[in-house]
This record gives structure tokens, C-alpha cells and sequence, in this order.
């Protein structure tokens, strides 16, 4: 447990370090913005002072991230994402992101065989924006009264305020999308993806 601690102290000298000369900041610039000295927070840098909880909250301030930032763990279980298959008829998804992650957006890929192209009238909307990319196959993209047929390789970006629906054509699709917070709910959760 103090080797757990004791590797832990080290990364957070390592990232207030960083995430000052990322800034360009001296030791100086950083104990004003913080009302430490410069001599403390070198020590703390360095590892010849511990670090309390009262030059901590300062010095994240300062360096304009939080103490959860800080002090996370430095595992491999908050960076290795292993995604499980959903499968609704015609559609199986894989979650690529963790929950709210990169700014609220969700990535997940989807493995798409309905072939049959919605009515119209029956083509949802929702706010928001979509963005995917085709990984392989050929994805139809319907756009209200607009059908375009997106190849391998290609990308696509729209809003989803326009009546939309994404199938396959001619086969299997698989593609890459991102989903701002309303097209996870719409298309994720109204699917069963967790």
C-alpha cells in the first residue's frame, strides 16, 4: 500500500510539473498564481516535501484543472475500454467511449444489415449533430426526402433536426459515428446499447 502511495505522490509531482511548463511557466509564475513560494512548490515538485491538501487545492486552481485530475490513478483500467455487443434487429452496436466522456460526445460502431429503406414520414428527428465515417460496405443515408449512399473510406455530417435514418446497402455496413448527448439517447439508448 505505500509503494501504491508513494508511485501516486510521484505522478502528481509529475503533472503539476507538466501541466506548468506546458503553460510555459516558471516555478516563480506558478507559486504567484498559487500564494506558495517558489522554494515550497520546487520541493513539491521534486519530491522533498509532501504534498498536503491545502497547497493541492491551490496549485490545481492555479494550473486551471480540479484535485480529481490530480490525483487520479495512473492504472490502465481507466484507458483500456472493452466494449460488449448490443444487438437489436438490424443493428449491433459496440460503446467505444465511457459515459459523458470527450465533452459530452459518445463513439460507438455500429454493424448495420437492415436493408430497407425507411418511409419519409417515418424518419426520426432529435437535436443535435451526427457525424460518422464508413468502416467497410456502403451506408445509405437517408436525409428526409434525400437518400445518399456513403462508401468505405468516406464520412458523413449532418444535423439531426433533418428527418434521418442510416441502413445498409447492398450488404453489411459498419461504421464509426459520433453521437452528441441527444443522439446517444435517441439512437443508443432507445436501442438497448448500455
Amino acid at each position: 500500500m505505500e509503494q501504491e502511495s508513494s508511485d501516486l505522490d510521484q505522478l502528481i509531482r509529475q503533472r503539476i510539473r507538466s501541466l506548468r511548463l506546458a503553460r510555459g511557466w516558471t516555478l516563480d509564475a506558478l507559486a504567484a498564481r498559487c500564494h506558495i513560494s517558489p522554494s515550497n512548490l520546487s520541493r513539491i515538485e521534486t519530491g522533498r516535501r509532501r504534498i498536503a491538501l491545502d497547497q493541492l487545492v491551490p496549485i490545481a486552481r492555479a494550473l486551471d484543472t480540479t484535485i480529481d485530475q490530480l490525483v487520479e490513478s495512473g492504472g490502465d483500467q481507466d484507458v483500456v475500454i472493452r466494449p460488449q455487443a448490443c444487438d437489436t434487429p438490424g443493428y449491433t452496436t459496440w460503446l467505444l467511449s465511457r459515459e459523458r466522456s470527450l465533452g459530452g460526445v459518445t463513439i460507438a460502431k455500429m454493424r448495420i444489415a437492415r436493408q430497407d429503406a425507411m418511409p419519409a414520414d417515418a424518419l426520426p428527428v432529435h437535436p443535435g449533430h451526427e457525424w460518422f465515417t464508413v468502416l467497410s460496405g456502403t451506408a445509405r443515408l437517408q436525409l428526409g426526402e434525400r437518400t445518399i449512399l456513403i462508401h468505405e473510406g468516406n464520412a458523413a455530417e449532418f444535423s439531426t433536426m433533418t428527418p434521418h435514418a442510416i441502413t445498409a446497402h447492398e450488404g453489411v455496413v459498419e461504421i464509426l459515428t459520433i453521437l452528441d448527448h441527444n443522439g446517444e439517447r435517441a439512437h443508443l439508448r432507445n436501442t438497448g446499447a448500455r
